[in-house]
């Protein structure tokens, strides 16, 4: 009699047990065991790659800092590169980041044709691409954010048209290699064209300027000068630091102030150059609502979200969804409601030089 009752015994610790496996087994379809639960879905932070042209212009200082803060603000981490202006570089350091398993990559191309190799390896990888600032040609992007350039070069036409609607004037380029040089251009000669037929306006030297830099744009405009016998009338500039150059050309044969400037990018150097008198205008792309919009559009694409862009730009290849941002004029009559009250530059660096 006791070994029945025994044997019943352990035939009901086998059925708990039994019965405790079974309920265990279906734990996880609840959700309720986080020991069980899959490593993806565990909440780890979103990696950002972020592979820049170059950190040698204060402009993309700005940037870097500016994307930074925005990114790690939506909780968020981001690992930067800067290339300096080499393409090979930047291909490798492209590559760098998408090996190291970021979620998604957003990159300022050098070369707009070179830069559709990094696009290609990123999705061979499964990772997103956005273009920022600077548009990549000739591949899959999946996103494109800047400002619209060529209203930019309509801006600058525009201001210095307005000053000077008959002449001879100077056209200094940005780099061949960057998408944005040629809208900014586009933009220009719409403006300039109805002057240009009506023979208003000659066009007396126009040349690209090599890797965007101060001292490339100086020889042009020395060139400029030198084949003119100096009769130039206005110069625009692709952005603030060829400007710059055109400029220090100028001051060197007493020039500076009297032929008018345009450039872009309100750089302190260029808004400083604005009150000093020795160039007429920029245009001002305020960069945290640059940085702020990408790094939102950026996180959420990381998340699998999917993207509102209802603007489309032709990179050669497809019709990349885009958003477009407004570009403001600054001259001396609006530094302080633009770049001052924005915060991009202080007053004591806008008006330094007058201050001394």
């Amino acid at each position: 009699m006791k070994q029945k009752i025994r044997v019943v015994c352990l035939a009901g610790i086998a059925l708990l047990l039994v019965a405790s496996i079974s309920t265990s087994k279906q734990i996880p379809e609840t959700g309720e065991s986080e020991e069980t639960t899959p490593p993806s879905e565990k909440h780890e932070p979103i990696r950002i790659g972020f592979s820049m042209d170059t950190l040698l212009e204060e402009r993309w200082l700005k940037d870097r800092d500016l994307f930074r803060d925005a990114v790690e603000a939506l909780g968020a981490e981001v690992e930067i590169v800067a290339a300096n202006g080499d393409d090979a570089l930047q291909i490798s350091q492209a590559e760098a980041l998408i090996q190291s398993g970021i979620d998604l990559l957003v990159i300022v191309p050098h070369n707009a044709e070179a830069t559709a190799a990094i696009v290609h390896k990123a999705h061979l990888a499964g990772i997103q691409v956005i273009a920022y600032d600077r548009l990549v040609k000739n591949a899959n992007l999946d996103l494109y954010v800047s400002f619209d350039n060529e209203q930019v070069g309509e801006m600058q036409a525009k201001a210095i048209t307005d000053l000077v609607p008959n002449g001879n004037y100077v056209y200094i380029g940005g780099a061949i290699t960057d998408n944005n040089a040629h809208l900014l251009k586009k933009g220009v000669f719409n403006v300039l064209r109805p002057y240009i037929d009506r023979g208003d306006i000659t066009i007396v030297y126009d040349q690209w300027t090599e890797d965007w830099t101060p001292v490339n744009a100086q020889s042009n405009m020395e060139e400029a000068l030198r084949t003119t016998n100096k009769q130039i009338d206005a110069v625009i500039a692709a952005n603030d630091a060829t400007a710059g150059g055109v400029i220090q050309a100028l001051t060197a044969i007493g020039l500076a102030g009297q032929v008018p400037v345009a450039g872009q990018d309100a750089d302190l150097a260029g808004v400083q150059r604005i009150v000093a008198g020795t160039q007429t205008m920029t245009v001002y792309k305020p960069i945290k609502m640059l940085t702020q919009q990408i790094a939102e559009l950026a996180v959420a694409m990381a998340k699998g979200e999917k993207i509102p862009a209802e603007q489309k730009v032709n990179n050669g290849k497809i019709e990349v969804p885009s958003v477009l941002l407004t570009p403001i004029a600054v001259n001396k009559h609006n530094l302080d409601s633009t770049v001052i009250f924005d915060g991009f530059h202080s007053p004591d660096d806008v008006y330094k030089t007058t201050l001394q």
